[in-house]
């Protein structure tokens, strides 16, 4: 359940904090007046693409806030799944910060991706406007709409369908690129043999080649390295000017001396200790000048065996690993044509396993969908006739071919529905109008009600095209929805407002030279004045107003209310 929204320097918003209620919450206000930012507030909070065109002139950011209540067991899983706290009661903040070029989301706190925003918001929350109604037109949103409403098995089945034409298509992909004549075959092997005996030859050892490059740069820098070697052993012990000699002398003749002051014997400790600091030194260095050494043939040898390292890595990979790995890829494929024709046959068998696991999955698939069907356009026909369909025929029809067998199945679904009497059933896609449509797609969210896990939807001005009495009809129907879920509604319908359990007033005005939108909700007195308004009279008279309150009651009645 969306709990509350804040929005703050968002186009026409400076800033407006908004709480809802359960049930119906009704939006309406003025042509123009910013029902459409309210509702892109919404959706930038959900993740929507964003711009700094949407920042209020003279800001640095837009922020948008939306406080959750999760609903039920499987969005507090799915989050802990995704790793995002959520508070013990179960809320849920989802914060947006829009600033130009990027912008920051969170969610409880966590910075999170765009991805992973809308991941979330899916599980929250549905919106419905005039494109979501364009979906319903989509033959492949027809599939998709079938295969919810057949539920979880229809949903596990189509997964593995989807698993078993991928493995299918790798094995016939890799089918079509090893069809080869002889003469191919046996330039490849060739090609093969000798690069397998190229890199066999070699005799590569993991980390040889590191060894062998420091060897090498130690080789090459010998006569830099024996100069400073030679020189800093001339200048600490190897003459009578020495630093070993200087020190020498001063400990004899501080030790002359010794006892006669307390900090003064400080210092002969302290250069006590340089002395024999200097003298571990002088051993450890002489020791490394006897050591070092260079031989013309062996600096020849290693300068040989890096250049063939160095071909091997130019031709196969950048590590010794990856040479390892392409010699093992080169021997499969070398003893994969050295076998061909039982090797293919291997394949055959196993892609026509493959095939015929996938036909299997595909027909169960098509039986359950062909099930669902059934139930699906019944359900969707009493919703319609609901909705003031004077008489409507919707059914689902599906149409299987095995040579279209893909990840989805083998099944086209196309919805049909015939509105007038006497005239045959079309596809849904070619007769229904914006109106039409609108009404199409609130019977659907009614026949998902029971089966959706989602709590709270927001209808943007769904019942465009629609008046009198299917605008009745269709009222009746949303409150009908909202008696066991969370809606949020624009429109300019009377009748759709006048069903209203919490009612929001979003006006525009000027002040200061600026623009602002406001969003408030309305008091009894204040939301019949507006109902009023909708009703369409020159002025709000008592009538008018007696009217509006005539319509709540009516609501009410049709509600099950007092």
């Amino acid at each position: 359940m969306l709990l509350s929204l804040h929005v703050k320097n968002l186009a026409l918003i400076e800033e407006e904090e908004v709480s809802f209620t359960d049930g119906l919450n009704i939006l309406t206000g003025e042509t123009g007046a910013g029902k459409s930012i309210i509702l892109g507030s919404v959706n930038l909070a959900l993740g929507a693409k964003a711009d700094k065109s949407i920042i209020r002139t003279g800001k640095d950011y837009a922020l948008i806030e939306m406080i959750f209540q999760a609903d039920n067991d499987r969005q507090l899983e799915r989050l802990r799944q995704m790793d995002l706290p959520v508070e013990e009661d179960g809320t849920i903040l989802i914060k947006r910060k829009i600033m130009p070029g990027r912008s920051v989301c969170s969610i409880c706190g966590e910075t999170v991706t765009l991805r992973q925003l809308r991941e979330v918001s899916e599980l929250l929350i549905d919106i419905y406007g005039q494109r979501e109604n364009q979906r319903l037109l989509k033959r492949d949103q027809q599939l998709v709409t079938l295969d919810e409403f057949a539920g979880d098995t229809a949903l596990e089945l189509k997964s593995r369908i989807g698993a078993a034409w991928r493995g299918y298509r790798k094995l016939r992909d890799e089918w079509e690129n090893d069809d080869l004549d002889k003469s191919a075959r046996k330039r490849e092997a060739d090609l093969l043999a000798y690069e397998i005996r190229e890199i066999e030859e070699a005799a590569l050892k993991e980390g040889e080649d590191e060894e062998l490059e420091k060897q090498y740069r130690l080789m090459g820098s010998f006569r830099r390295i024996n100069e400073a070697v030679q020189s800093t052993l001339y200048y600490t012990v190897n003459t009578d000017e020495s630093a070993a000699s200087g020190i020498e002398r001063g400990c004899r003749e501080l030790a002359a001396v010794s006892g006669l002051d307390e900090e003064l014997d400080n210092l002969t400790d302290q250069l006590s200790e340089i002395d024999t600091l200097l003298s571990d030194f002088n051993r450890a260095m002489s020791d490394y000048a006897m050591n070092l050494t260079f031989d013309p043939m062996e600096f020849e040898q290693i300068q040989d065996r890096l250049n063939l390292i160095n071909h091997l890595k130019d031709k196969y990979g950048a590590t010794t690993e990856m040479i390892d790995e392409a010699l093992q890829a080169r021997q499969e494929r070398f003893d994969f044509l050295t076998d061909y024709e039982q090797r293919r046959e291997q394949l055959k068998q196993q892609m026509d396993r493959e095939y015929k696991v996938l036909g299997s999955l595909c027909q169960e698939l098509t039986g359950i969908r062909r099930q669902a069907a059934g139930s699906f356009g019944t359900a969707m026909q009493e919703a319609l006739l609901d909705l003031n369909f004077n008489q409507v025929d919707f059914s689902v029809r599906i149409e299987s071919d095995p040579d279209r067998m893909g990840p989805d199945g083998q099944d086209k679904v196309v919805f049909y529905i015939s509105m007038n009497p006497g005239e045959a059933a079309r596809p849904l896609d070619q007769i229904a109008s914006g109106g039409e449509l609108s009404r199409i797609m609130l019977a659907l969210k009614t026949v998902f009600a029971g089966r959706d896990e989602i709590y709270t939807f927001i209808f943007d001005e769904i019942d465009t095209g629609i008046s009198g009495q299917t605008a009745w009809k269709v009222a009746e129907k949303m409150g009908r929805l909202a008696g066991d879920h969370q809606i949020l509604c624009i429109t300019h319908l009377p009748q759709i407002a006048a069903m209203e359990d919490s009612h929001f007033l979003i006006a525009k005005e000027s002040s200061g030279g600026r623009t602002v939108t406001h969003i408030s909700r309305l008091s009894e007195t204040d939301s019949d004045g507006e109902l009023a308004r909708l009703l369409g009279g020159a002025a709000v008279t008592e009538a008018v107003l007696e009217n509006a309150r005539e319509m709540k009651r009516m609501a009410a009645a049709s509600r099950g209310g007092e």
